[in-house]
């Protein structure tokens, strides 16, 4: 599990110092559905996908 959760979205309420996250969860989603095989498919840079 990631401790140290990046954000550029300087005006969300969760933004503590222009780069930190500091909400408790963070929800990820696809823009294909409940799949994806890409990074550029979902709003998570740190996206890949799973050997399943």
């Amino acid at each position: 599990m990631a401790l140290d959760v990046k954000c550029e979205v300087r005006n969300c309420v969760h933004n503590n110092d222009g780069i930190s996250c500091g909400a408790e969860e963070i929800y990820v989603v696809s823009h294909k559905g409940k799949k994806a095989n890409h990074s550029e498919e979902t709003d998570c840079k740190t996206f890949e996908p799973a050997n399943v």
